[in-house]
């Protein structure tokens, strides 16, 4: 017997009278997110049981102004699906949208400098929300100097190995910045 998809769709609309920023998409809090986004929910589909499909607790959320989408279904809990779709959208919108860079007199942001070694706070990990911003900053820099891990660490005062450890220290991340440089003809980089 084939399976079925439920979907519901729940309109969300902006306080704002203004566009929002696409670029700034990983600034907002969770709330603020979650406003600029549709919100699909959806019922599980395969095996998992009894309680499976007895609730609509898969939730996908389609950011409107960037059109990236994370998703989670593999929680019994809206909530928890809820929050790791959130964390998956920050995640798509971080590896995905790239912003210009202005390189002269270029400073890292709090959130890129959190990432960097030696943050008088401790440095931030993908466990962390903040983490993506950092993240799509480091990318965003990262492009505008061709992805040349040597011109990247000079602008960050980082060496060469350090950068590279934080390029590669998540699979997704990696796998970003090993298809950036592929598109310019660069050797990808290996842990």
């Amino acid at each position: 017997m084939p399976t079925r998809m439920i979907t519901s769709v729940v309109a969300t609309k902006s306080e704002s009278k203004e566009p929002p920023d696409p670029g700034r998409a990983l600034d907002l809090d969770d709330e603020a997110l979650l406003r600029q986004c549709r919100v699909e929910t959806t019922r599980g589909t395969g095996p998992g049981g009894q309680h499976r499909n007895k609730t609509d607790s898969g939730v996908r959320l389609h950011h409107l102004p960037t059109g990236c989408v994370g998703q989670a279904f593999e929680r019994r809990s809206q909530r928890q699906n809820r929050d790791q779709a959130i964390a998956r959208l920050r995640q798509a919108i971080a590896i995905e949208q790239r912003r210009a860079v202005e390189l002269t007199a270029y400073r890292p942001r709090p959130a890129l400098s959190a990432l960097l070694p030696g943050h008088p706070g401790g440095t931030v990990g993908p466990g962390n929300a903040r983490y993506w911003a950092g993240v799509q900053e480091l990318l965003d820099l990262f492009a505008a100097l061709d992805c040349s891990v040597g011109d990247t660490a000079a602008r960050l005062g980082l060496s060469t190995g350090a950068l590279s450890r934080l390029l590669l220290g998540a699979p997704e991340l990696m796998t970003a910045v090993n298809a950036m440089r592929a598109a310019r003809g660069l050797h990808p980089l290996r842990r």
